[in-house]
């Protein structure tokens, strides 16, 4: 018995040592310069960043990348080119893991910072343009952390869109941030922890009777499904035309 309490117990601190000192694994995104170049003939800049991990490509992102290309339209309807940039937090494999839930503990403290200083850093090469940042869930925290960091004097060229943000995150009061919460419906926004408990609670046996059934979906992708957590356009519309007009005007 005290060899197996010895072996658990050299088993957890080690783990937990991996765990602070696991070297950093930094996520592949591209650098401003090259955003330069690529934004060169577009009116807004929108970064992207997904629920999750925050590292689905913005083509897979199926539950926010629509709501993201409905902007674009919107935009693009009003004479505004945009150009979406992808951003992601962590980096696919174990060791991005690692940093991902390191980063998430920290409420994103360093990815947050790095990408506020890009923005900063493009705010200032690329003053005619606006940029909008964009997240869902984990990533409308992130944004929302990110906003907070860029110094006062680029903000006015800064807009956040984040949709079913934690409820534990606090938001910066100001106009140029619009969170959304699927008009009070988002059980994770509105902090209904039984409401979230019940719906983790389901969640395998959904994960079980999908094999079943043969539509295989990921487990991932039935967990993080809070009651009111998935978002669509038709619904979130009204809000973020709104938004858009009061800091974009039409030319």
């Amino acid at each position: 018995m005290r060899k197996i309490k010895y072996f658990v117990s050299i088993f957890i601190i080690s783990a937990g040592l991996f765990f602070l000192f696991a070297p950093e694994v930094i996520p592949d995104n591209l650098q401003p310069q090259e955003i330069i170049k690529v934004a060169e003939n577009s009116d807004v800049i929108i970064f992207f960043n997904s629920g999750g991990w925050g590292n689905t490509p913005f083509e897979k992102a199926e539950d926010f990348g629509p709501i993201v290309r409905q902007i674009q339209g919107t935009l693009n309807s009003w004479g505004y080119n945009s150009v979406v940039i992808p951003y992601n937090r962590t980096k696919n494999g174990f060791l991005g893991r690692i940093d991902g839930i390191k980063d998430f503990l920290s409420s994103f403290e360093f990815s947050s910072k790095t990408l506020a200083k890009e923005i900063e850093f493009l705010a200032e090469k690329l003053p005619d343009k606006k940029i909008v940042v964009a997240g869902l869930s984990a990533g409308g925290a992130f944004v929302t952390k990110t906003y907070d960091k860029i110094s006062e004097s680029a903000k006015d060229s800064i807009l956040t869109i984040a949709a079913g943000t934690p409820f534990w995150v606090k938001s910066p009061d100001s106009q140029n941030i619009l969170q959304l919460d699927n008009a009070g419906r988002d059980s994770l926004s509105r902090g209904e922890i039984k409401t979230m408990l019940l719906s983790l609670a389901k969640s395998p046996l959904k994960w079980i009777s999908s094999r079943i059934s043969g539509e295989n979906i990921p487990l991932p992708s039935i967990t993080n499904q809070f009651v009111g957590h998935s978002y669509d356009w038709d619904t979130m519309a009204p809000e973020i035309i709104s938004f858009l007009e009061g800091r974009i005007s039409r030319p």
